[in-house]
């Protein structure tokens, strides 16, 4: 029996943040794969190594977890006022299914570093020294995020003095701005109230602040679940029960929230929405060994990304916490002392990170024009990444 070579696609494996994934050029994939039909997933799936029973993608690029399992396209933006259009996929680890439905705005900082790279930015916006800013249209959910990338004699910098808890070395800082974050599936508040009583059959009925903006997220408070706000990845992710809870909990805010008719449909949606837990600023040691004190952060968060406990913070998920925080009587707002705010810094399981925004209430609604954040990005490879046909 003939077997067929594998097909050799250019891709560039990158790090954004505290997550890694394959890039690709929309033009240099297969023609079939350039449009959003099955041959797209199939690619990818393949590409990342999914499905996976063993959960360890052994045969492919991904990393086996919610962070190490993306996958994004990239081409000239087709949008007035825009330099490059981002569309992002999650791949599921252990099942045949890629998630379009949110963004990654951990990748996000890699984005124009990318665009700039692979010549689809007009040179003439890109400086020699100085910062190049990228304008990006993220396709997933239709909105607009401004990349500050540096740029030294004629290149992307990627070395620096930058630290980002979750990543262990150093590099150059990007900031990203995420114009009118309040994701694209409706208002902000979908329910119309920035606190709401979520039931949940099975658990329990507790106060949830369900929110869309850099991503749909629903926060609740920690101790209503009985956690303390500051636990680690083993805590709950070496816990089924617990992994089961939070799924339900997702599974009953979506629908909640508008985005699924019935909580039979959130696992075609294992993306969005995210859950994190909330409570007050504690003192904690992190994952890497370091003591994060109630003198370094506003509050605490743990976040949830495709089942299992994010080992720092999704960037999305980030805008998500920043946008609450400014928002008072929110879960967020109020763990984080209430009041008003336009910055918050979080405890996560690797450290700490600080967000802004500023929120302005217009005729009766919340409205956030910008979040901002700093991360970082580097190039780890480049090549061609092979698939068998």
């Amino acid at each position: 029996m003939a077997h067929l070579p594998q097909i050799r696609i250019p891709a560039t494996y990158m790090r954004g943040g505290t997550s890694k994934g394959v890039f690709f050029s929309l033009t240099d994939l297969p023609q079939a794969a350039q449009v959003a039909y099955p041959e797209r997933d199939a690619l990818l799936l393949r590409v990342i190594g999914s499905p996976d029973p063993y959960g360890k993608h052994t045969d492919g690029m991904g990393g086996a977890t919610s962070s190490t399992s993306k996958t994004v396209i990239l081409s000239k933006s087709t949008q007035a006022d825009h330099d490059v259009d981002y569309l992002f996929g999650q791949v599921a680890i252990d099942k045949p299914f890629v998630d379009w439905s949110g963004n990654c705005g951990n990748l996000t900082a890699a984005v124009g570093s990318f665009a700039i790279s692979n010549g689809l930015i007009d040179p003439n916006r890109v400086p020699h020294n100085g910062t190049a800013i990228v304008r990006i249209w993220q396709a997933n959910i239709q909105k607009t995020i401004i990349a500050h990338v540096p740029m030294t004699d004629g290149e992307v910098q990627e070395t620096g003095d930058f630290e980002l808890d979750g990543v262990t070395f150093p590099a150059a800082e990007v900031q990203v701005e995420f114009l009118d974050p309040a994701d694209g599936e409706g208002a902000m508040f979908p329910t119309g109230n920035v606190v709401d009583v979520l039931d949940v059959p099975g658990i329990g009925s507790f106060n949830a602040t369900m929110i869309n903006a850099g991503i749909p997220t629903i926060f609740i408070n920690a101790a209503d679940i009985n956690y303390v706000g500051t636990e680690l990845q083993d805590n709950i992710n070496n816990d089924d029960e617990a992994l089961t809870m939070f799924e339900t909990i997702r599974a009953y805010g979506a629908v909640k929230m508008g985005l699924i008719k019935h909580i039979d449909e959130a696992g075609a949606r294992q993306h969005t929405p995210k859950v994190a837990f909330v409570a007050p600023a504690s003192e904690y040691v992190s994952s890497s060994g370091k003591a994060v004190t109630t003198a370094d952060i506003d509050l605490v968060v743990r976040a949830l990304s495709m089942g299992k406990l994010h080992h720092a913070m999704m960037g999305t998920a980030a805008v998500a916490i920043g946008t609450a925080a400014a928002i008072p009587g929110t879960l967020v707002n109020l763990a984080a002392g209430g009041g008003e705010r336009s910055a918050v810094r979080f405890g996560h399981p690797s450290g700490t990170l600080r967000v802004g925004a500023e929120a302005q209430l217009i005729d009766g609604q919340w409205q956030v024009k910008k979040a901002i954040m700093s991360r970082s990005a580097r190039v780890l490879m480049e090549g061609k990444v092979r698939v068998p046909q």
